[in-house]
Formats: structure tokens, sequence, C-alpha cells
């Protein structure tokens, strides 16, 4: 069976065919927009299946839908009876191109403020990205003791004129470094949260971030193209001086096809928690801007990168995770461990910053958390709507999607009038501590706004399960709390059957809606990740030398909250018929009972010996262990201190 990633690269080769392939690479939006109308017509007979489906999915089975009208006073569901209304009449003058109809449908999914649940255009759109050649990004300095907010450019295409034979206009004196102070006319920050109020950020901080993410780079499957075709850029130079450069909007075709793979191997397991728009937005900045000469430690391909940061004389192990789209969740997991773990990645603390990643798969992110702390994982619980679709999809869909767990609470509805269903874990308890912590100094973990989906869920994880401290350079989290499916899945779920509520889309248009929310657990329990995010419990607000200085001021933030923690060390090899343990202890005050007090050991479960480590370390103890029974068993070793906190834990099979 074919993943959806397969289905979606084979339709795309499909309908670029149609289309017409014989494109430059790039372009210029004023050029593409001319030609993008010559380009597969919708009927009316496509329009209205494209709204009636659309319909179905928001009325029927979108989680998310009595939330959202009520933080923002909208009604997408009467949008659509409205918007088909008018296509069922004679005149329909207001709708006459595919781009007025296009505007319509990604303007009333986006009034939900749910970068989960997106109209998703058909070619000549898709795999088009509008973009300008420079990035764009805020910071903060102090004058006279207040604090005063700057956008710098901070990265430009250096091998623009080569890749796309346009000459350059304006100054010369434009890159990196200086200051844009109006975009055609309109002070630069009213311009960003123009922008933001089209870009559907859940709240404020997250509006913000997205109209200042998305103002050089436009995915045009999912995102309003620019109207304006050249923008008029006012900026003050490093010399002082201010010029005014115009640049024209270009359109880049990602001529792979490469679509983000949330699709697990097994394609009928929906476990994906993924910003699309955020990540085309990362793929592409990558295309263009990835540095090649930065000496990293290591990385995990496409997705994470480790570096040795030093500060003040000690080093620091520092990891950027970018995405948690990955294809085995698994063996990402142990890629992860097996980084953190290297005999040259520092055990002082490990700052591990998710800045703008999108998300992907929440196996990933939920199992990643045990790797980082002693304490027992409890996964986040996701629900249902209630509505006869969603009850009819849990009890159809294929066993192996785990679905039927959620049918009787579903069933009660229909007497209890609840809205959601009961909560359950997406992945299992056990499959969330079944590794156990290999990593014992603290950990800092840096969110954003820009920090969605299953980043979100991960952060949420972080805090509910007292990993360490979160540090944000905003002052939330996108509020992405949910399990999104594609409309394939959908479609799926119910049987490609005569009878099936689910038509097939035309010419490619697609949809992708957030099925289950996820509610948070601890000291949080019950509250909706959606539209609240993640708080942070320290801030720090960007500076000069973080945009252009490797992130220094940021990570010396981080490095002051490493050194108010504990940090321990436990390790635990087998030997000829016990173990050798390690055990040691940094603590930042005079109070020795915040050091390792005595380790517990138990053998598959059962309690084994107690060891009064006596507020010292332990060097290479040599503890026997006699088994019961042949073959592997499961050893678990806790250090504990003096107020009994369980500070380190290993497990190992022996």
């Amino acid at each position: 069976m074919r993943t959806v990633a397969e289905i979606e690269i084979g339709r795309r080769a499909k309908l670029t065919e149609i289309a017409g392939s014989h494109e430059p690479a790039i372009t210029r939006l004023s050029e593409f927009l001319r030609l993008a109308e010559r380009k597969l017509h919708l009927t009316q007979k496509d329009r209205l299946r494209i709204v009636d489906q659309a319909l179905l999915v928001l009325e029927m089975t979108y989680v998310h839908l009595p939330l959202k009208r009520a933080m923002h006073a909208i009604d997408p569901i009467q949008q659509l009876k409205l918007l088909r209304f008018r296509l069922s009449e004679i005149r329909t003058s207001d709708l006459t191109s595919d781009w007025h109809f296009h505007r319509e449908m990604l303007s009333i999914f986006g009034s939900a403020r749910d970068l989960h649940t997106l109209y998703l255009l058909p070619e000549p759109y898709r795999d088009r990205v509008a973009y300008l050649p420079f990035l764009l990004e805020q910071y903060f300095e102090t004058k006279h003791g207040r604090r005063v907010e700057r956008f710098l450019i901070s990265r430009v295409v250096a091998d623009h004129v080569a890749k796309t034979g346009k000459p350059i206009q304006g100054p010369e004196n434009f890159g990196v470094g200086v200051e844009v102070l109006y975009w055609n006319g309109v002070p630069i920050r009213r311009a960003i949260e123009i922008n933001g109020q089209a870009q559907a950020g859940s709240n404020l901080e997250a509006r913000f971030a997205r109209g200042l993410d998305n103002i050089t780079i436009r995915p045009l499957d999912s995102s309003l193209p620019p109207d304006e075709h050249w923008v008029d850029i006012t900026y003050r130079s490093e010399d002082g001086r201010m010029s005014t450069r115009r640049q024209h909007w270009l359109v880049h075709h990602e001529a792979d096809g490469k679509v983000p793979s949330i699709a697990s191997k097994d394609s009928s397991k929906r476990r994906a928690a993924l910003d699309l728009k955020k990540t085309r937005v990362n793929q592409f900045k990558r295309k263009l801007y990835a540095p090649s000469d930065i000496r990293r430690l290591g990385s995990i391909e496409g997705t994470a990168y480790a570096e040795i940061r030093n500060v003040n004389g000690r080093d620091y192990g520092y990891v950027r995770l970018f995405s948690f789209d990955v294809q085995d969740p698994d063996k990402f997991v142990d890629d992860f461990a097996t980084l953190i773990t290297r005999d040259d990645f520092p055990r002082n603390g490990l700052i591990l910053d998710v800045r703008g990643n999108g998300g992907g798969r929440i196996r990933a992110g939920e199992r990643l958390l045990q790797l980082l702390t002693p304490k027992r994982i409890q996964p986040e619980t996701f629900e249902f709507i209630n509505t006869p679709l969603t009850l009819e999809i849990c009890r159809v869909a294929p066993k192996n999607w785990n679905l039927r767990r959620w049918v009787d609470s579903m069933r009660e509805a229909v007497v209890t009038g609840a809205t959601y269903s009961s909560g359950f874990p997406l992945n299992s308890e056990e499959s969330c501590n079944d590794i156990g912590q290999v990593y014992y100094g603290p950990v800092v973990l840096i969110t954003d706004a820009l920090s969605y989906s299953t980043t979100d869920i991960f952060a949420a994880g972080f805090q509910d399960n007292a990993v360490g401290l979160v540090l944000g350079t905003s002052g939330n989290t996108g509020a992405g709390g949910a399990n999104v499916w594609w409309y394939e899945d959908c479609v799926r779920a119910v049987g490609e059957r005569p009878k099936s509520p689910f038509k097939p889309l035309p010419k490619g248009a697609d949809m992708m809606v957030a099925v289950r929310r996820s509610i948070r657990v601890g000291p949080n329990a019950g509250r909706p990740l959606e539209e609240l995010g993640i708080t942070p419990d320290r801030r720090h607000f960007m500076t000069r030398h973080d945009i252009l200085g490797n992130n220094s001021d940021l990570i010396a933030k981080a490095v002051d909250i490493i050194e108010e923690k504990p940090a321990f060390l436990l390790s635990v090899k087998p030997m000829f018929r016990g173990v050798v343990v390690n055990a040691s202890s940094r603590v930042r005050s005079s109070d020795a009972s915040e050091q390792i007090s005595r380790l517990d050991l138990y053998v598959d479960g059962r309690p084994l010996t107690s060891i009064d480590a006596r507020w010292r370390d332990l060097q290479s103890k040599r503890i026997p262990i006699h088994k019961s029974h042949k073959g592997p068993a499961q050893l678990l070793v806790e250090a504990r201190d003096g107020h009994n906190n369980l500070v380190a834990m290993r497990r190992l099979v022996i």
C-alpha cells in the first residue's frame, strides 16, 4: 500500500504533466500570475465539489470548531453555505476566475486561525513559493532605560543575479545588518501586523511572528500571494544613510515535488501534528540560506544538529531541533540518544532549541522527553469532537488505526450531550518510558511563537512533566494542539465505498483538518493546548548580537538558567554477574542534601539492593546481581538525593 506522501508525489507529477512543465525555476510574480490563469481551470461542478467536501470536513470532523467560533466570533460553516449559494446562482461574476474562488476558500479556512486546518490549492499554485531574496528579523535594544524594537536584514541570497538573470534594483548598500524602516511607505511593524492578519496565527504572539516569518516567503499552495508585484523597502544602512530599494516578488518552482513526510511507513497510522506552511517555509530557507561552514558536533539528517557552545570557559551542549517530520520516529529517538551521549558531548547542561519547529510525528516528540529526565513521562491525551461522522470513523476505521477506544464515550454523548469524547493518549505510557533517561545534566528548552504542532505538544510535555525550564523568545508558543489528518486520511478511514460521504477532490485540490485535540496533563491537566499554547518560564528578548552573532546573548541566558540547577552523572556498565556503577553530583548550593544520597536497584521490577552514597561520589562501584532465571533481565537504577527526590535513573538489559 502506498503512503499518502507517495500518492501526493504521483499526483503532482501527473498534474505537472497536464499543466506543462516547461517553465523556468524562478520567475517574477507578475508573470506567474498571468500564466496561472491559463492553466487547469476549475469548472462550476469542480468548485461545488470542493465547497461541499469542505462543509463536510469542517462541520463533522473539525475538533476545534466550537472553540474557534467562541474565540474569534467566526462561522466558517455559514460562510461556506453562502459561498455555495453564490456558486449555484447564474450570476457568479465575482467568482469567475480560479483565483477569486481560491481566495474565498483560503479566507474561510484562515478565519479559524488554525494552521492545522488548511485548504491547499491545486496546480499551478502547488509547489510554488513566492519570495523576496532576503530575510527580515526582529531584535530589541535598550535606550534610556526603554526597550526599543528594531527590524534588520539578517540574510541575503548572494547569487541572486546568477539565479534569476534579473538586475538588482536600488542602492548598493542594501545587505545584512541594515535596518528596515518602511515597507511600501507603511511603518515596518504595521506592515508585519497587516500581513499577520492573513497568516492564521492563533494568538497575538503567533500572529505577529507569522506576519514576520512570511513577509518575505509565502508558499502559494496555502497562502495568498502578495497583492503587490514589487516592494519598496526604505532602510537605514550601517553608516546611517537612509535609502529605498525596489524588489520584485519572485516565484520559485519546487520541481522535485518533495512533500513533508508526515505519513508513516504504515500509512494507516495517523500520528502527525504538522504545520505544513511553516515546514515548507523552513525547507525553502534551508535551500537559500543554510550555512555550509559551521563545524558541528553531529547531526540527524534534515532534523537536528548539535554543537558545543563555550560560555565563560565551560562547555555546554546545544541541539537545534528543526523538525519532528520524520519517517521513523523510533529511529529518530535512538539517533537523538546517540547524539547526546557521545563521549565528546558536554555533560554540564543541554540547551535544546526548537524555535520555528513546525512539528511532525507526535510519537517522535513524546518519546524524546524520557531521554532528558528521571521522572516517568505522562503523555498528553487527545479527544474527538462528538458527531455522527466521527463516531462512524472510529467504528469502521481499520483496526490498526486503534480508534475504537473512543467509541464508548462518543456513544454516551447521545445521552449526555458532551461536546468531546473521552481523552486517550496516542502513544502508550510504556512507549514513552521504555528507554529512560540518558542525559543527566540540566536541560533548558528554547521556544518561540513559531513553535507549533508536535513542538507545542513536546513543549507542553516538557513543562507538564517538569523536565526543565522553558526559555521563550516570545511570550507564547504557536498554540497548535491537535492531531492533523489529510483529506485522504478521512477517505481511507471510512473506506472507498459508493456510500462514503467523502468524494474525490478535483484537479489536485486538497485539505488538512485537525481531528483530535490535545489536552494537557500533570499540573495543567484538562487544559487544551489549542489557542492557549505554552507560556515560557523565562523570557528573552532577541538582541542584535543574537541575530548577527549566532544567538550569543540567548545562549548566555540559557546558561544562566542551567547554572541554577544541579547536574548529575550516572553510568551503569554490565560485568560478569553484575554491574559497575559510577555516580556523581554537582550542586550549586552548600546544601549537601541536594547531592545523590543513595542508589536503589531493581531487577525485572523487584527490589535488588539499596546503596548508601553518603553524599559523595560513587566511583566504579561493583554490584553483584544474581538473576533467578536465565536470559535477559531488565535492570533499573534510581539515584535519589537527601530529600528522597528522584534525580537520575538508568535502565538497561543485563
